[in-house]
């Protein structure tokens, strides 16, 4: 697991960090989990993960939100 993802599964709860907070953190994994994802198979195309950013962002979000 990468440090990002392992920091904001450990901060996600954090009463500290505020919305924009969590925000950064969603994006970031979400950044990786692409940067992974695209660097594993030759038929992912970057412009298209990029494109579904904020719908990952938003479901990492939520994800935080839940536990």
């Amino acid at each position: 697991m990468s440090v990002t993802i392992q920091a904001a599964a450990l901060n996600s709860a954090n009463a500290a960090y505020n919305a924009q907070d969590k925000r950064a953190l969603a994006v970031g994994i979400a950044l990786e989990l692409i940067a992974a994802r695209v660097s594993s198979s030759a038929s992912v195309h970057l412009e298209q993960e990029i494109q579904n950013l904020s719908t990952y962002a938003d479901q990492i979000q939520a994800a935080f939100n839940a536990s």
